[in-house]
């Protein structure tokens, strides 16, 4: 029983990354001190609980490049997603992050791991209700820029799975630890962006509603999503899980047209439903 909630909850929790982010944005803080401060404070909570567990921290050099490398994709993926958040809807831009499954299938296809029928055919149905729910009209103009960056994002994160998934060199680190690691190498790049671009550490970080958006950044989207995908995994499977993802997408189109005012066109509606189906029908189908 506790699978399912779980895996909900996870899906839930990532696609709150807007409710904390864009006013944050908004208040003319920069991408780099809000994800410094994101990454960062989840560094310590997390850190805190692993050394309440007695975890050690020890990893050998050759699993530290590979952990480098995931810290790399992560905050490449990071960085597009709130960049994309200046050119398209939020609630857009995190769906977007929803198709990482179909990329990951076909960064295998590279690996030689060819996909089944119904792969390719929700490949297939991704790309229309990608086309589909990207189109303009008269009530919204979509910036192909937002698009390519929300993409990006979430190729970085189809790359950063596909690793976790072949590399046996780190086949054997907790995934507490893990992302710990991840979440450090990220904190220590967002840190050095800052450094080299002058900006000011909290600048647009300056009321008690600022802190706690940077807090609930740290919390729910970080934390708590990946803590509750493990135990969703690990009661209910893998499969079941990534079906359950299904309600990042729908959280964050709900928190950009309630929340933001953000416009609801057919052509959104439309796009997201043949995605989300195409990719269900994905992942239940091949049971991966």
């Amino acid at each position: 029983m506790i699978g399912y909630p779980a895996g909900i909850i996870t899906g839930i929790a990532y696609g709150l990354n807007p409710l904390f982010g864009m006013p944050l944005m908004k208040n003319g803080a920069a991408i780099e001190s809000i994800l410094f401060f994101r990454y960062g404070m989840a560094v310590l909570i997390l850190g805190a609980l692993l050394l309440l567990d007695k975890q050690r921290f020890r990893v050998s050099w050759k699993q530290a490049g590979i952990l480098l490398t995931l810290g790399l994709c992560y905050t490449t993926s990071s960085i597009c997603l709130f960049q994309a958040y200046n050119y398209i809807p939020s609630g857009l831009a995190t769906t977007l992050i929803f198709l990482y499954p179909v990329l990951v299938a076909l960064i295998m296809v590279f690996l030689r791991v060819v996909p089944s029928w119904p792969v390719w055919l929700a490949i297939g149905a991704t790309l229309v209700g990608v086309i589909i729910m990207t189109q303009s009209d008269s009530t919204q103009e979509i910036n192909p820029i937002g698009v390519l960056l929300s993409i990006g994002s979430a190729l970085a994160y189809a790359i950063f799975i596909v690793i976790i998934n072949r590399s046996k060199t780190i086949s054997h680190i907790p995934n507490s630890l893990l992302t710990f690691y991840v979440l450090l190498v990220g904190a220590l790049i967002f840190w050095g962006m800052l450094m080299a671009s002058g900006e000011h550490l909290t600048t647009g970080i300056e009321t008690k509603l600022d802190w706690l958006n940077l807090v609930g950044l740290a919390i729910l989207p970080t934390i708590v999503s990946t803590a509750t995908l493990a135990v969703a995994t690990r009661n209910i499977g893998a499969t079941k899980a990534s079906v359950l993802g299904v309600f990042e997408p729908i959280t964050a189109i709900l928190v950009g047209t309630l929340v933001f005012g953000e416009a609801l066109t057919h052509h959104i509606i439309i796009g997201i439903l043949i995605a989300m189906s195409a990719v269900t029908f994905m992942i239940i189908s091949t049971k991966r």
